[in-house]
């Protein structure tokens, strides 16, 4: 009985431990496509059923405390730890989020998203910014929070 109670409890925490890891939630480090190198630790997180993504520090050596210089408006000269760069995207049915945007806070430039697991690794994150017909996608990693 009481191997029994272990057994089934072990395999509620594994099953909880398994969804959780399986959506888009939690801590990613951002990864520059185009040099390979790592470049900051965004939290995603939901609210009223919506996606936000808040930059939580900056990695990339001697950026530490940058501000958005280049920013207009309230984001000017703000610091980009703690800055939110994804704004209100929502569930579209296939595991994807879009209908809003992502903050570059390099280029200042805002861009319409979209974010979706990656369907052979679940630990990695593809993040598309959209300005008209072009797009970039990046791939970010799934971090552990300290």
């Amino acid at each position: 009985m009481k191997k029994q109670l272990i057994l089934t409890v072990g395999i509620f925490f594994a099953a909880v431990y398994m969804a959780s890891a399986q959506n888009c939630f939690g801590l990613w480090k951002t990864i520059d496509d185009r040099t390979g190198k790592p470049k900051a630790l965004v939290e995603i997180y939901e609210e009223d059923g919506r996606m936000y993504g808040r930059v939580q520090e900056i990695l990339e050596e001697g950026r530490e405390g940058a501000v958005c210089e280049n920013c207009e408006g309230k984001k000017k000269n703000q610091p980009i730890e703690g800055m939110q760069i994804i704004q209100g995207l929502e569930p579209d049915g296939d595991g994807e989020w879009s209908g809003s945007t992502i903050f570059d806070p390099e280029k200042a430039m805002t861009f319409r998203c979209k974010i979706w697991l990656d369907p052979e690794d679940p630990d990695k994150l593809k993040v598309r910014g959209y300005m008209a017909f072009l797009y970039r996608t990046q791939t970010w990693v799934r971090a552990e929070y300290n």
